[in-house]
């Protein structure tokens, strides 16, 4: 058995006016040698804005950018000329490619949180490309398909994929058997299970012994669950 938990208390924390967030990897002045990737994810980042506040128009290049939005409204714009107001449920994937300017707002009516995921790209100097999608899962649906093979949102990373997770108290999902998961908490809470311990908002597993795991959630739970071949 190959899993780490990273328990979201964990994570290196930076604040701004108007924004708190949580690094999972390495970043900027936050180093730990042992955090710097999983397989091609590079940053797994938790934001929260305030009303009206967030990211001003900045480069990206040689990246996948996935956000997951997980409550309020995230206004998107980028070079590709898209502009999105994404809501609970939306997820966005940019592929900056060869180079591209965006920004990233919390919406007027409220504060925002997103998951943002970059991941480094197969090819590296592709034109820029947005696309969104929403995801209507609910509880017993099991995981269902965001990016990735079989999902609405293409990604340029071969084997890449994210799954969205919403789980009743004590209703159960099996992880994907891949090489590497990559298992994030959102909200919620998991139940002490083969992993031996519980699991709160915010703690991620990092599966790398390609086995599948149950997972039981002991109230309302959604979990972002990257796999990659």
């Amino acid at each position: 058995m190959s899993v780490e938990i990273r328990r979201g208390t964990a994570r290196f924390v930076e604040r701004e006016p108007g924004r708190l967030s949580h690094h999972g990897f390495s970043f900027g002045p936050h180093l730990d040698p042992s955090r710097l990737s999983f397989g091609p994810m590079v940053c797994h980042d938790d934001h929260v804005l305030g009303r009206g506040t967030g990211f001003e128009e900045h480069p990206h290049e040689g990246l996948e950018i996935i956000t997951w939005v997980v409550s309020g409204a995230l206004v998107h714009r980028d070079g590709t000329g898209a502009e999105e107001v994404l809501a609970a449920g939306d997820c966005g994937v940019l592929s900056a490619g060869a180079g591209v300017r965006h920004a990233e707002l919390a919406g007027p009516d409220g504060p925002a949180r997103f998951v943002q995921v970059w991941l480094r790209p197969d090819d590296p100097d592709l034109a820029p490309a947005y696309g969104r999608a929403r995801v209507d899962a609910g509880p017993g649906d099991g995981r269902v398909r965001v990016v990735g093979d079989g999902g609405p949102l293409p990604v340029g990373v071969a084997g890449a994929s994210l799954d969205v997770v919403r789980l009743g108290a004590g209703e159960t999902v099996a992880l994907p058997a891949a090489p590497r998961v990559h298992a994030f908490l959102t909200t919620g809470a998991l139940l002490r299970s083969s992993l031996a311990e519980p699991l709160a908002a915010g703690d991620a597993l990092c599966v790398t012994d390609g086995a599948s795991y149950d997972l039981t959630a002991s109230v309302p739970t959604e979990i972002l669950v990257w796999s990659f071949a």
